[in-house]
């Protein structure tokens, strides 16, 4: 992955984890002319669960926004492949979507969420903004708490 951004990552002490590979049936993006869908990520590490519980009883607002960052290096690694390795094809981070596995009473899902969209804005600078939804949910795959799925503008 040689280029800008991936001395951006370099800079930032970042490396991207190898792609996971889905776990039904889907595909990990669809390119479709000059955007690339990533389907929802969710914070593994090394192919196992991170942050596992819900936002307002076993996990605090921080782990959650350090769940929601992980889940932006896995899509990253994501859009990795989907370049064909090369993320200076990006040319925005168009839409980021998040969901949070919380308690009914819990309302910071965007502080959560901003660990994914920090990462945005500090991998691709102002092309890294984006619009964004910050939803709770009941429950997420594998019991995660977090997952986010996003839209990016590739040349």
């Amino acid at each position: 992955m040689p280029g800008t951004i991936a001395a951006r990552l370099a800079e930032l002490g970042l490396e991207l984890p190898k792609a996971a590979s889905p776990v039904a049936n889907y595909v990990p993006f669809v390119v479709t002319g000059t955007l690339v869908f990533v389907s929802g990520q969710i914070p593994l590490v090394d192919g196992k669960p991170q942050f596992v519980g819900r936002l307002g009883d076993t996990l605090s607002v921080e782990e959650g926004h350090q769940a929601a960052r992980r889940c932006g290096l896995n899509l990253l690694a994501q859009l990795g492949n989907a370049c064909g390795g090369d993320l200076d094809r990006v040319r925005r981070v168009v839409k980021l979507g998040g969901f949070v596995a919380c308690t009914p009473d819990f309302t910071q899902t965007p502080q959560v969420i901003n660990g994914a969209s920090d990462l945005m804005v500090e991998v691709f600078g102002n092309a890294g903004r984006h619009a964004r939804a910050a939803v709770g949910v009941s429950a997420l795959p594998l019991g995660v708490a977090v997952e986010v799925e996003a839209v990016f503008e590739i040349a």
